[in-house]
């Protein structure tokens, strides 16, 4: 199975769980991977998300407390877990009431799947 079933199936099995959707993106915004429920808010794919997530998760790393791994914003209808996997940034958004925990668990998946192609991006730099 190839890094796009793998990751879309990841997500899939989450959407029962309160998962709206999971992308896979640049420090840009740039979608690489994208997954989405069928009830999945419109906005929810905008780069805008992904790309303040590099600039909140780079202030978050000077508080000394060593490197942020990753940020839960929390809004009246929607949780946004944001995983930072250099050079890439995962970005899982689900309902206010949906399992942190779990997200965050599936942030951690996503980071294994993503793997190789983190490992070739790096090689590219």
């Amino acid at each position: 199975m190839g890094l796009e079933e793998t990751f879309e199936q990841s997500c899939r099995q989450v959407f029962p769980d309160g998962l709206k959707a999971g992308l896979v993106t640049d420090k840009d915004g740039v979608i690489i991977l994208k997954s989405a429920s069928m009830d999945a808010p419109m906005n929810v794919t905008d780069s805008t998300i992904p790309s303040t997530f590099a600039i909140a998760n780079n202030q978050a790393s000077k508080l000394g407390l060593k490197q942020n791994r990753f940020i839960v914003s929390m809004f009246d209808l929607y949780q946004v877990v944001q995983l930072d996997n250099h050079p890439l940034i995962i970005t899982l958004v689900g309902d206010a009431t949906a399992n942190t925990g779990l997200l965050i668990n599936l942030g951690h998946q996503i980071v294994d799947i993503t793997k190789p192609l983190v490992d070739a991006l790096q090689e590219r730099q």
